[in-house]
């Protein structure tokens, strides 16, 4: 990854800030995107690597082109964009709490901005570039109230695939990674809500999501990472327009 700068956005935790420290570590420039900038700030600290903090939030694409051209002016042009930023949980309630729109404005149109602000800013080929999204399970499944997400995770897929016909003649590479359970906060809030819908606790959450999973365990943040590390490398030349399921056999499609 040396010489490289790449754009992470949800870099101030979970999946996104275990991406941003392997590629730091890896070599690459890395410009970290998220809301919170304090928390990229901390996370900035522990990086290996040349590092541009750019807090931003992706459903405002006036900000997100600038936050990519304050990237590129600090660190270069781009060799990847890896978007992880998104939030979680259940619809809600009635027509005045329901969270539909905002999911989806964060989830879908939030990584769909910054893929049109990568691709303005990338650095000229003939070398691979790349986009990575992360999607999720839950764009292949079925949870009750979770309409928001499954749908906006579901349109990344379609994303995913259009921009690889789209980009491929230029050697641009597309792809998602479709993560299950993986040991961060929005999974464990996920399960909070599991145990209050129930009656039972967060531990006997757990239990029965892992009963689902062949592993019998959630992934960790690191795993995704090296995912991503294998995408962006000269392994994975061949990948584009794929969907990576990475759930411990919770789908197998």
């Amino acid at each position: 990854m040396t010489g490289k700068h790449i754009v992470v956005t949800g870099a101030g935790t979970g999946i996104g800030r275990a991406i941003a420290r392997r590629l730091g570590r890896d070599g690459a420039s890395v410009t970290l995107v998220a809301r919170d900038g304090d928390r990229l700030e901390t996370v900035a600290a522990t990086m290996e690597a040349p590092t541009h903090v750019a807090a931003c939030d992706i459903r405002d694409r006036g900000r997100v082109e600038k936050a990519f051209a304050g990237a590129v002016a600090d660190l270069g042009p781009l060799h990847a964009l890896v978007a992880c930023s998104g939030i979680g949980g259940s619809n809600g309630g009635g027509a005045k709490t329901d969270r539909f729109d905002e999911i989806v404005a964060t989830n879908l149109n939030g990584t769909y901005y910054c893929c049109r602000a990568a691709l303005d800013n990338l650095a000229a080929g003939p070398e691979a570039r790349h986009l990575v999204v992360i999607s999720s399970i839950l764009a292949r499944i079925a949870v009750p109230e979770y309409t928001g997400y499954s749908a906006s995770k579901a349109g990344l897929l379609g994303l995913v695939r259009s921009f690889a016909a789209e980009l491929g003649e230029d050697n641009i590479q597309v792809n998602a990674i479709c993560p299950g359970w993986v040991d961060t906060e929005m999974a464990w809030d996920g399960l909070d809500d599991i145990a209050a819908g129930t009656g039972g606790t967060r531990e006997d959450a757990y239990r029965d999501a892992m009963e689902a999973v062949p592993l019998g365990r959630m992934s960790q943040p690191d795993d995704i990472a090296g995912t991503v590390a294998w995408l962006l490398s000269p392994d994975a030349r061949g990948v584009t327009g794929q969907a990576i399921d990475q759930n411990g056999g919770a789908w197998v499609g």
